[in-house]
């Protein structure tokens, strides 16, 4: 059974805290958190992206940028990230994480733009291909039983 997502992007202030606080309102007996492999420590999520998860009921004000650690990778059954550059780089720093690492648009066979520094429409498109992720993986991981052998 998952009992521990982990998202991760880039700066863990715009795409990760989204996704986190999709997970978590559509998984609410998970335990979901996000870092950043180059995380902007201390920082809030971006104000864009804070405004629209707030437009959809959504309050992601106290999120704070932490650093992707090799504690956290342990922890977590799953890791969710948003390109392929970002499954490598994790798989490649941590062992530990072998099998577990997957783009959130694994399933639809998407990457997810980072929207930092872009206009708003840019955090719009974003925070749709990471809904469509979330809707994709959320069913398999309220499906997934002890033992299992594969996460899709």
């Amino acid at each position: 059974m998952i009992k521990t997502v982990l998202v991760v992007c880039i700066g863990n202030i715009c795409r990760s805290p989204m996704a986190e606080g999709l997970l978590r309102q559509a998984l609410p007996s998970v335990t979901v958190s996000s870092a950043g492999l180059a995380a902007l420590i201390g920082k809030p999520a971006d104000s864009n992206a804070a405004e629209l998860l707030a437009k959809a009921g959504l309050d992601i004000s106290s999120h704070v940028a932490q650093p992707l650690t090799g504690m956290l990778v342990g922890q977590a059954d799953l890791i969710l990230v948003m390109d392929k550059e970002q499954k490598h780089e994790i798989q490649r720093r941590y062992l530990a994480a072998s099998g577990k690492v997957f783009r959130l648009g694994e399933l639809g066979k998407f990457d997810i733009p980072d929207p930092y520094h872009q206009p708003r429409a840019a955090f719009e498109d974003a925070l749709q291909l990471i809904q469509r992720g979330v809707d994709a993986w959320v069913p398999r991981i309220r499906a997934l039983k002890p033992n299992s052998q594969s996460y899709i």
